[in-house]
């Protein structure tokens, strides 16, 4: 059997954890100050014996799945001031067996919330951010972008994103309501230039972009 090169008894409880941690602080932009992390149904029964508690810490701390610093992890988040709790939550019928949720507190205050499935052989979904459904896997680079739900907006945004020739592998769109805030999940299959984002940026009606190379 091949899979990934990783630390820990299992590609889905150990590999695959620390890829959906280390995709969360990409989208937090920065290591976090505060995390609590839920774990569902599988993970709930045991994230202890399959070192899962240290693979999501070790993630946090921004970790590649085969760091060695995963075994000793707890340690390393003590010294790096990082506090985190653990939640689970062992029947939660409509959830993949493997889930885990994040709430992360920046240093400066900022927060957000995924909802991540490790899928087996360190395959990883983000199915959730901030209550927005999405649908990436950190596999290609990803794009994601607030913006107002204004006509020709998804359009305009891939155009650009074409002529910086990145060609778009997968888009979610997810919106609150019609002509309210919108958010786009937007998966490609090279890297985008940074002149690209900074143009996208400076749109009256683009309210931010997250921007996350391919994982680890």
């Amino acid at each position: 059997m091949i899979g990934p090169v990783m630390i820990g008894p299992s590609s889905s409880h150990t590999a695959g954890v620390v890829r959906i941690a280390r995709a969360a602080i990409r989208i937090l932009g920065a290591m976090p100050a505060r995390a609590t992390v839920t774990f569902y149904n599988s993970f709930a029964r045991t994230y202890e014996g399959h070192g899962s508690d240290r693979a999501i810490v070790a993630g946090l701390l921004g970790y590649t799945p085969d760091d060695v610093r995963i075994r000793t992890a707890f340690d390393h988040a003590a010294e790096a001031g990082l506090q985190y709790t653990f939640q689970s939550v062992g029947n939660a019928s409509t959830m993949h067996p493997n889930t885990i949720k994040l709430n992360l507190t920046a240093p400066d205050g900022r927060q957000t919330e995924v909802l991540g499935q490790s899928r087996g052989g360190g395959v990883i979904r983000i199915v959730e951010v901030d209550g927005f459904p999405s649908d990436f896997s950190g596999s290609l680079h990803t794009l994601i972008i607030d913006a107002d739900d204004v006509p020709g907006s998804i359009a305009f945004i891939a155009s650009v994103i074409a002529h910086d020739n990145c060609n778009i592998a997968t888009m979610m769109v997810s919106r609150k309501g019609r002509h309210d805030a919108a958010r786009q999940f937007i998966e490609v299959d090279s890297p985008t230039k940074e002149i690209t984002l900074t143009y996208l940026r400076q749109l009256d009606w683009v309210h931010g972009i997250v921007y996350i190379p391919t994982l680890e």
